[in-house]
């Protein structure tokens, strides 16, 4: 395959961008030429070609800010493919500890420098998210978790950010691009302007039942019209043995799904003979909340904002060899990392 050109800084001069008629996130070509990267990249590699060092050949090494679970490896390495590079790699859905080596790269400087934005901007907003989704799942338990979090981000980012979630622990993801890569199905029902248009919770219900595939698992709101508990009686009692589980969604402006509502919801459904019907619950989770309504009787979670919000782990890329030579700005020792963990990739 061509190797993609970069960027030089005579084509960044004369570029112009409509920006009309366009999404504003970048396309693969534009990742691959260095348009996402900072300009001070393009200019050194610019500037080293002038000094005749464009040959340069170094060894870089890309070492994260704090503990986490890695994610992002398999789009970073694809960053570098197709360029003549040794790399040496951490597996995606590993725990780092702070300031391990994640990452090493070997080879000219010309051929990856450009790269260093994105590839600490891959690395570090994929291993947030995936801490995040790894903290919700320690906190579930065996219980299992939802990523749904997609509406939380610019869609250019939603996909990868629920597919680090599932890197992370979550159990499935409902963005269908971000479990098509994971190669699994997405996974959601149907929101409350269904039932709204509809006019009925259980006329809803009984419309889903029939409608999808026997394989599926029939899930169904109960806080959209009436009290939860009593709306959770009326669709188990219409779709009996088919029904696999109640959501509860109830918004904040309604105190939001609390231990107690869990509770009750739980106990009416048993008291009626419906102890296999199962409680999700959504809307607002963190890992806090989600070990007391778990207690309460939370059988699954339905996770967006605290995953898609997380904050990035910051990754640092360090030139640790130039020519052979073991160098280092002030404050980091020279030289390779010692790191047994780290992987040949190629």
């Amino acid at each position: 395959m061509k190797v993609t050109e970069f960027i030089t800084l005579k084509d960044i001069a004369s570029m112009k961008i409509e920006p009309k008629g366009r999404f504003f996130s970048a396309t693969d070509m534009e990742v691959e030429q260095g348009l996402t990267s900072d300009i001070y990249f393009v200019r050194t590699r610019d500037l080293l070609a002038s000094l005749g060092l464009g040959e340069t050949e170094v060894t870089a090494e890309v070492f994260s800010s704090k503990e986490g679970i890695l994610a992002g490896m398999d789009e970073a390495v694809h960053l570098l493919r197709n360029r003549d590079l040794d790399i040496w790699a951490l597996p995606e859905g590993v725990k780092m500890s702070a300031k391990e080596v994640v990452m090493r790269i070997k080879g000219r400087y010309r051929d990856f420098g450009v790269y260093e934005t994105p590839l600490l901007g891959i690395l570090a907003s994929s291993s947030g998210w995936a801490t995040a989704a790894h903290h919700c799942k320690q906190a579930a338990g065996d219980r299992k978790v939802i990523c749904y979090g997609a509406r939380h981000l610019h869609p250019s980012v939603a996909p990868v950010m629920e597919r680090s979630s599932v890197v992370g622990g979550a159990d499935d993801c409902s963005c269908i691009l971000g479990a098509l890569l994971l190669g699994r199905a997405p996974v959601g029902t149907v929101p409350h302007a269904a039932f709204l248009i509809v006019g009925d919770t259980v006329e809803l219900a009984e419309a889903y039942d029939r409608f999808v595939p026997e394989e599926e698992p029939r899930i169904i709101l109960v806080d959209t019209f009436k009290d939860e508990p009593e709306e959770a009686l009326r669709v188990a009692e219409a779709l009996g043995n088919n029904l696999n589980g109640i959501r509860l969604d109830t918004p904040g402006e309604r105190g939001g799904v609390t231990v107690g509502l869990v509770k009750e919801t739980r106990a009416r459904l048993d008291q009626a003979g419906f102890e296999k019907v199962q409680i999700v619950v959504s809307g607002g989770l963190n890992p806090e909340r989600m070990v007391t309504l778990a207690e309460a009787g939370a059988d699954a979670f339905g996770v967006g904002s605290f995953i898609a919000r997380a904050p990035a782990i910051d990754m640092t890329m360090d030139l640790k060899e130039v020519r052979g030579k073991a160098v280092a700005k002030r404050g980091r020792i020279p030289g390779v990392s010692k790191n047994e963990r780290l992987v040949k990739i190629n």
